[in-house]
């Protein structure tokens, strides 16, 4: 009891003090000046020393705590920085920095390897063979509507999900293939609007497990886009790491087999084995049909119907 009475003694006379140096809490000195140091007794002094708190380290490891909402109202808190982390006490250690989990992105399995591949191209038609027409024309509103139909399809809905056809893609490639023509019939045997082969037509659907006839525009349309996708798929596992975007910003400006979509464009023409071969470089053996297919994907008239 005697000590605790010590100490409120203490306590008012280092007050008394203060008040009489006109210094208080809470009142800040003049601007430019510095409030005059009060000499206290040295009883007094020890013991106020002695009541001093301990300084707190920030927490994490010198990032500043979340500010109190009683220090919100009152305006910003004070910012802990370099000065806040010099005055703490030397021996004392930052807490350790809690290990932050990063999560892996979610990816699609990297499908199989294609064993199963359609058969090569024929050989060009001799020169001075006309097409002939088979059958009743489609309306362009009925070859624009299944294009893009063929083109809103995902091909490959487990093992790449990912793979679209654009819409200007398969439009420009009708075009070039065909002129929008869907009974037409070319002197090397392709047919209708995408100039699918028969035995292509054959191939992919035993591969899709379908029934697509090759002589119905709309099922035409579908091989047509059938084909562009095991394409993608095929050429985009061998060379690009199956990345399967057919973007035109991807293609580097003079040199054609620097992206996925003039491979596409070039083995649809071409077919696959002339530009991916196991172990060899891309190639693009027809520059001349892939840089007109790239022209009608921005060019093209078609792309108004």
């Amino acid at each position: 009891m005697g000590r605790i009475a010590t100490r409120l003694g203490i306590a008012f006379a280092a007050g008394l003090l203060l008040v009489a140096a006109g210094g208080c809490a809470g009142v800040d000195a003049p601007a430019g000046e510095a409030p005059a140091p009060v000499a206290l007794p040295e009883e007094v002094a020890e013991e106020v020393a002695d009541s001093t708190p301990e300084p707190v380290e920030p927490d994490d490891a010198g990032e500043p705590s979340a500010t109190p909402s009683a220090v919100e109202s009152m305006g910003t808190a004070p910012r802990v920085g370099a000065s806040a982390s010099a005055s703490a006490s030397p021996s004392a250690k930052p807490s350790p920095k809690p290990k932050r989990t990063v999560t892996a992105p979610r990816t699609v399995p990297k499908p199989p390897t294609e064993t199963n591949r359609p058969p090569a191209p024929p050989k060009p038609a001799p020169s001075g063979c006309q097409p002939s027409y088979q059958g009743d024309q489609a309306t362009r509103a009925q070859v624009r509507a299944a294009l893009t139909d063929a083109a809103a399809r995902t091909y490959w809905p487990t093992s790449a999900p990912d793979i679209r056809i654009p819409l200007n893609l398969v439009k420009a490639t009708a075009w070039q293939e065909s002129g929008w023509q869907s009974n037409i019939i070319a002197c090397d045997g392709g047919i209708g609007l995408m100039q699918v082969m028969p035995e292509t037509a054959t191939w992919m659907n035993q591969r899709f497990g379908q029934g697509y006839d090759v002589r119905d525009h709309r099922d035409n349309a579908y091989l047509g886009g059938t084909y562009l996708a095991w394409l993608t798929k095929y050429v985009g596992d061998m060379y690009f790491d199956s990345d399967y975007r057919l973007d035109a910003s991807l293609c580097t400006s003079g040199e054609l087999n620097s992206c996925l979509l003039n491979a596409v464009i070039a083995a649809y023409n071409y077919g696959h084995a002339a530009v991916a071969r196991e172990g060899q470089p891309l190639a693009i053996p027809n520059p001349s049909y892939v840089r007109n297919v790239r022209a009608l994907m921005t060019e093209c008239v078609c792309l108004g119907y």
